[in-house]
């Protein structure tokens, strides 16, 4: 399907022709109707699949209706890290260059400027707003924002959300909006937790669910079954045999990430890394650096795995396997992007086999072994079982229990050149560069 088989404003039909977006992918083709008949939707889709334009073609579509009132914030957009925030927000720049639509992102980790800056854009007016839940509360808290009139909320990321602890937060922040609204939730994954939410905030929402996909063919996984003692000369041995250029090595915690940080650059690697401790100015000169490949190697936790377009990572390395499937799809999904090839391997301790098998039972295939470098013995398997994790055993006679182990500015609105009979021959609007599905 086509952009323009769809009931879209003309405007942004406009700003589509320029970016050169042309075909839907399958989760637009499928979403975009349904918003814009209105409806409340839940739309299960990961990463890369072109949902950040599922909602917001949509959505700057029902804003253009007479019915919006220009004074109201008419919709919220709340997203899990300020990275997708204000991605959503560059998007949506993008989307609405020639429509009278602006925006206004908010998201923390920033000083007292910048906050300042966000409450006089809201002050100003905002027809959407793009924020992250915290961020938002401070602004409800401090009467910077009012949400008693808006009619559309958007919820992406919401398993991430609901994993960082935001559940609070959002049924806060939805009591401060009209029972009378549409309300769209995107989510990688279904946990109990999203369809408990989906009931107290959603009113008979239509499900669009994709399949999980698979990992590029393109992609070489691999994995080392190994002691933790062993994980960075293991990451010194991958890095002999394939010298390290574009690679994000992905760490559990904020902790393990500032230490392997620290280690590599000690043994000489160009690393840095990124983690939810560093202020937003050190966030995106890290992300700069990197993208201008004057860092090597980015050591994260997965802040960045969903969220962050940086389309020709070479190599993605699992310091540690990761809890859920889907997010090692996430992970390394970072590599072998627009065609290209790219390598990921896993390093697997003795108690990660358990998570190790779901993920190839996602993959429906089993990750090659490697060889372990000379002097290294692989451990033997303790597999995990969630399942009798916390039982207590019982002693038969004696009965005693023994326990088992970003704000932006109003903009004028642009000069739209009319097309005459949907012919593009005639435009002259100035050049924007084409950008990527988000």
């Amino acid at each position: 399907m086509y952009f323009t088989d769809l009931p879209l404003n003309e405007d942004l039909l406009d700003a589509l022709y320029d970016m050169h977006f042309d075909e839907c992918t399958p989760v637009q083709e499928h979403t975009i109707p349904q918003i814009l008949s209105k409806k409340d939707l839940i739309g299960i889709a990961q990463t890369g699949t072109g949902k950040t334009a599922a909602y917001l073609l949509p959505l700057l579509t029902l804003l253009t209706d007479d019915s919006h009132p220009a004074d109201a914030v008419n919709a919220l957009i709340m997203a899990p890290t300020r990275e997708l925030a204000k991605q959503i927000d560059q998007a949506l720049q993008g989307f609405a260059y020639y429509m009278n639509v602006n925006g206004v992102a908010v998201y923390g980790g920033n000083d007292g400027e910048r906050y300042e800056q966000e409450r006089r854009s809201l002050k100003q007016g905002a027809d959407i707003v793009i924020a992250t839940p915290g961020r938002l509360i401070t602004h409800l808290q401090l009467g910077s924002l009012d949400l008693s009139r808006t009619t559309h909320l958007i919820l992406d990321e919401a398993d991430r959300m609901l994993d960082m602890g935001f559940y609070d937060d959002i049924m806060k922040i939805v009591n401060e909006m009209p029972k009378e609204r549409q309300t769209i939730l995107f989510s990688a994954t279904m946990p109990d937790k999203i369809n408990e939410m989906a009931k107290n905030i959603m009113c008979n929402p239509v499900e669009v669910r994709l399949a999980v996909s698979k990992p590029a063919e393109n992609i070489a996984q691999g994995m080392y079954h190994c002691y933790d003692k062993d994980k960075t000369a293991i990451v010194q041995h991958i890095f002999k045999q394939t010298p390290p250029e574009r690679v994000i090595i992905f760490a559990s915690s904020k902790q393990k990430v500032k230490e392997l940080n620290i280690e590599l650059k000690r043994k000489g690697y160009n690393a840095a890394a990124m983690h939810s401790d560093l202020e937003q100015k050190q966030r995106n000169e890290v992300m700069l650096a990197f993208r201008a490949m004057k860092i090597d190697v980015l050591v994260a936790t997965d802040i960045v795995a969903r969220g962050i377009d940086i389309d020709d990572i070479a190599m993605v390395i699992n310091y540690d396997v990761p809890r859920d499937p889907e997010d090692y799809v996430h992970r390394i999904g970072r590599t072998a992007r627009a065609g290209r090839s790219g390598k990921a391997f896993t390093l697997v301790n003795a108690k990660d086999h358990f998570a190790l098998r779901n993920i190839e039972k996602l993959l429906e295939k089993k990750v090659p072994v490697q060889d372990l470098p000379k002097g290294m013995e692989a451990p033997k398997e303790e597999p995990e079982n969630p399942k009798k994790k916390g039982k207590r055993k019982y002693n038969n006679r004696r009965g005693k229990s023994k326990s088992s182990d970003e704000g932006v500015e109003n903009k004028p609105r642009k000069k739209r050149f009319v097309r005459n009979n949907k012919s593009k021959s005639n435009k002259s609007k100035e050049n924007k560069p084409a950008e990527n599905n988000k």
